[in-house]
C-alpha cells in the first residue's frame, strides 16, 4: 500500500488575503506530514472587492464570477508548481471560496469548481467539503478539527485567528471545535478604512481608546451563548455584527482597540485548562497576541511561520489525504451532523 502522498492544499478564507497554497508530503510514519513548499498569492483590490460582494450576483453573474476565480486559482496552481519544479502530485485539495454558508437553511456554496481546476491543471482535484455534512444535518463546518487533533496533538486548544476566529479541542475523548468570532474579517474592514489592508502589528487598535459600551454590546450577541456545534459566516457578521459597529460614533482606531478586546475575552472565554497554539494572519497583531496572553492563563504558543500562515492550507490537504485513502475527515461533534464521514468529491483530469 502507498505510504506517502504529496497533496497542495488550497485555501482562500474570509479576511480575503488571497489565496494560500501549501505543497505538503503525509506519511504514515513520523513525522506525518511536511510542508514542503508554501506561497501566499495576494488577491488584487479588484478581486476582494468582486468576492466581497459576490453574494450580491444575480445568477449568470454569479456562473462568472465562479468560472473566472477557478481560472485564476488554475492559473495560480501552475506557476506554484513550475516555480518550484514540483513533479510528485497524487492530488490538489481545495477549499474554494465561500460566498454563502447557510446551513440552518441546508446550503453552503464555494467558488472555484474543481471540475475546471482538474481539467485545466491536470492533476486529481478534490473538492466541496462542507455539503455532504449539511446533507447529513451539520453545520458544514468546523473542518479543521481533525487536522488539528491527528497532527497537533501536542496542544489542548489550538485556535486560528483567521477571518474569523476559531478553537478546536478534546474533552472526554471527543473532538469538540467552532468558530469564536470575527476576527481578521471585521479588523481589516476598519483598517481599509483609514486607507489600510491591515492593521499592521496592531499598532492603531493599540493607540485608540478601549470603549466599554461598544465592547459590552458586542459581548451580548446571541451567538456567543449558544452551545455548539456552531458556525458563523459572512451573513452573519454583515446582518448581526457589523450593524453594531456601522453606527457607533468612534474614531477607527477606539473600534479596533475594542475589537482587539473583544476578541480576545471571547478567546480567553471558550479555551479549556492547558497550552494553546495560536496561527492564523491575525497572530501578526501583535496587541491582539498581547491581549490575549494578558486574559488567558494559558500558555500560548506561536509556532514557525508556515504554521502560522498556511496551517489551514495543510489541513485541507490532510483532508485531501484522507479522503483519497477513504479514512473519516469530518466529526460530527464538531458539527453536528448525524453521523462521522468521509466527505470531499474527488475529480479527475
Amino acid at each position: 500500500m502507498k505510504s506517502k502522498y504529496h497533496i497542495i492544499g488550497l485555501m482562500s478564507g474570509t479576511s480575503l488575503d488571497g489565496l494560500d497554497l501549501a505543497y505538503c508530503t503525509f506519511d504514515s510514519k513520523p513525522p506525518f506530514f511536511t510542508i514542503n513548499y508554501f506561497e501566499s498569492s495576494p488577491y488584487s483590490k479588484e478581486w476582494k472587492k468582486r468576492l466581497q460582494d459576490a453574494d450580491q450576483l444575480n445568477a449568470r453573474e454569479f456562473a462568472v464570477l465562479d468560472a473566472e476565480i477557478t481560472s485564476l486559482f488554475s492559473s495560480l496552481i501552475k506557476k506554484f508548481i513550475t516555480k518550484r519544479s514540483i513533479t510528485k502530485i497524487d492530488a490538489i485539495s481545495s477549499h474554494g471560496h465561500t460566498v454563502f454558508h447557510q446551513p440552518q437553511s441546508g446550503f453552503t456554496v464555494q467558488v472555484g469548481n474543481p471540475s475546471y481546476l482538474a481539467a485545466k491543471t491536470g492533476f486529481t482535484v478534490i473538492g466541496d467539503y462542507r455539503t455532504a455534512d449539511i446533507a447529513l444535518g451539520g453545520q458544514g463546518a468546523p473542518l479543521v478539527p481533525i487536522g488539528d487533533r491527528e497532527l497537533f496533538s501536542d496542544y489542548k486548544n489550538r485556535i486560528n485567528l483567521g477571518g474569523f476566529a476559531n478553537i478546536s479541542f478534546e474533552k472526554d475523548n471527543n473532538t469538540f471545535a467552532f468558530d469564536v468570532c470575527p476576527a481578521n474579517m471585521a479588523l481589516n474592514l476598519f483598517a481599509n478604512k483609514l486607507g489600510y489592508d491591515y492593521d499592521d502589528k496592531g499598532n492603531i487598535a493599540k493607540s485608540g481608546q478601549l470603549s466599554t459600551a461598544l465592547l459590552s454590546e458586542l459581548n451580548q450577541l446571541e451567538y456567543y451563548h449558544q452551545v455548539g456545534p456552531k458556525s458563523l459566516g459572512k451573513e452573519w457578521f454583515n446582518n448581526s455584527f457589523y450593524p453594531i459597529l456601522e453606527k457607533s460614533m468612534l474614531s477607527e482606531a477606539d473600534i479596533l482597540c475594542t475589537l482587539v478586546e473583544h476578541i480576545a475575552i471571547q478567546i480567553d472565554k471558550v479555551m479549556i485548562n492547558g497550552n494553546c497554539l495560536l496561527s492564523g494572519g491575525g497572530t501578526h497583531n501583535d496587541f491582539l497576541v498581547e491581549r490575549i496572553r494578558k486574559l488567558s492563563e494559558n500558555k500560548i504558543t506561536i509556532p514557525d511561520g508556515s504554521i502560522i500562515d498556511y496551517k489551514e492550507a495543510l489541513i485541507f490537504a490532510y483532508l485531501g489525504y484522507l479522503r483519497l485513502k477513504e479514512k473519516i475527515n469530518v466529526l460530527k461533534s464538531v458539527t453536528g451532523a448525524s453521523k462521522d464521514h468521509i466527505s470531499g468529491t474527488i475529480h479527475l483530469p
